[in-house]
């Protein structure tokens, strides 16, 4: 099984793929792609994510959030405190331990839980 810290790399990666699609296929203007990706990929607004889908998740997908929360070995964000770092990186985990495991479909609906898509 991979490791916590290598699940948070790869969804980290995955997130910031879904939400670039999400923000061209609502035809965003280019010079507005980065600010509008900000808001979801950033430290505060995935801890915000982190709060609103852990209810719904399933022990095994708690537990898995829960690995990539209580990492150790985690460096500091520039923008952000402990605790919200911490939470972006539970959610990034989660993100990636389903994309390695093939979920597509929960993949996709717990991104839509994320961004109010729900």
């Amino acid at each position: 099984m991979t490791g916590a810290a290598e699940l948070a790399y790869l969804g980290d990666a995955v997130f910031e793929l879904m939400v670039r699609e999400k923000l061209l296929g609502e035809g965003v203007p280019f010079r507005a792609l980065n600010r509008r990706a900000k808001a979801y990929v950033s430290a505060a607004g995935q801890a915000a994510m982190y709060h609103r889908i852990f209810p719904i998740l399933s022990q095994e997908e708690q537990n898995i959030i829960k690995r990539g929360r209580n990492l150790h070995n985690l460096s500091r964000a520039k923008n952000a405190g402990v605790s919200e770092y911490r939470h972006a990186t539970g959610l990034e985990t989660l993100f990636g331990w389903l994309y390695q495991a093939g979920e597509t479909a929960r993949l996709n609906e717990i991104f839509a839980l994320c961004v109010g898509e729900e």
